[in-house]
């Protein structure tokens, strides 16, 4: 059969090139259908309209293709806003707010009641079923008081453990879970977790296919100030020596040693990306290429995203 030829301008090109992206994509539907995703919502998703509109019709077709998709959220500048309005300064120890009871109130409304509720509700308009809950409902996780050597963090914790029943109750209803980390402690005393270390338990806990970590970053790269060094993919071996040759420095340490931990308990692979690109998570998991960095366990793989 004699395939026809069609004269192409642009606009036909540019059909075409959507057309070999879904394509592209069809070995990925496959694998991923039926699997779990953890999605860290944070960066300038959280306070940009028009992006955050984008990532979630990203979350809403992973929905539709099987995905199980479950998203843990900050919100730093929610809370920021919040507590200036009010005229509630805090101080910082070691870049970390210090948090009185008055301020974990306030923290928790904006996190668990505005953040998680508004995130909810941009799901649900796309027809698809969301829940938010927070890190204390179903003891989804149980918080330890921080300790600090230079001071008292007051109500900042760490976890100490991690429940997914309700979150795997949720799944099975159909649900897209939507989480907000704040936890309490044997006590009842309610904590403000980190919503990285938050996602990176949960997705462990899960045995998660992927956890992706949404930030204002293009990835990992060898050189931060040229983006042509970004490395696509790295082990955990490759992390950690990165690490202490420095080229992973500052606040990217925490956010590597995430990815690591998670790795190491359970997740399969994890990403860091740039939500700031159209459809990034598309462009992520759904090509051959990506436009992050992904990490993986280590040993025999391909040298390409997402096998």
């Amino acid at each position: 059969m004699e395939v026809i030829e069609v004269k192409r301008g642009e606009k036909m090109d540019e059909i075409l090139k959507k057309a070999n992206t879904l394509i592209e994509a069809i070995p990925y539907i496959k694998k991923f259908s039926g699997k779990t995703f953890v999605i860290k919502y944070g960066g300038s998703a959280m306070v940009d309209e028009d992006i955050n509109k984008l990532l979630i019709k990203d979350i809403v077709l992973f929905k539709l293709l099987g995905i199980n998709i479950v998203i843990v959220h900050g919100g730093g500048p929610f809370i920021k806003e919040t507590l200036d309005k009010l005229g509630k300064y805090s101080d910082f120890i070691d870049g970390l707010r210090v948090t009185d009871s008055e301020t974990m109130e306030i923290v928790e409304m904006v996190l668990s009641g505005g953040v998680n509720k508004k995130i909810v509700n941009s799901i649900e308009a796309h027809g698809i079923k969301s829940a938010g809950v927070s890190g204390k409902d179903g003891n989804i996780l149980t918080a330890k008081k921080k300790e600090i050597k230079n001071g008292d963090l007051g109500f900042v914790g760490d976890i100490k453990s991690v429940d997914t029943s309700l979150i795997k109750t949720l799944l099975e209803k159909d649900f897209i879970p939507v989480i907000s980390p704040v936890a309490k402690d044997e006590n009842f005393d309610t904590y403000n977790i980190n919503a990285d270390y938050a996602a990176s338990e949960i997705s462990s806990r899960l045995n998660a296919q992927k956890l992706i970590f949404i930030t204002d970053t293009k990835g990992v790269m060898k050189d931060v100030n040229d983006e042509k060094t970004l490395i696509s993919l790295m082990d955990l071996k490759g992390a950690k020596e990165n690490i202490e040759k420095g080229i992973i420095s500052g606040g990217m340490i925490p956010k590597v040693e995430c990815c690591v931990k998670a790795v190491e308990n359970g997740t399969k692979q994890v990403h860091i990306i740039d939500g700031r690109m159209k459809h990034s998570m598309i462009l992520e998991i759904f090509t051959d290429e990506g436009i992050g960095t992904m990490f993986v366990k280590g040993g025999n793989y391909e040298k390409s995203k997402n096998n």
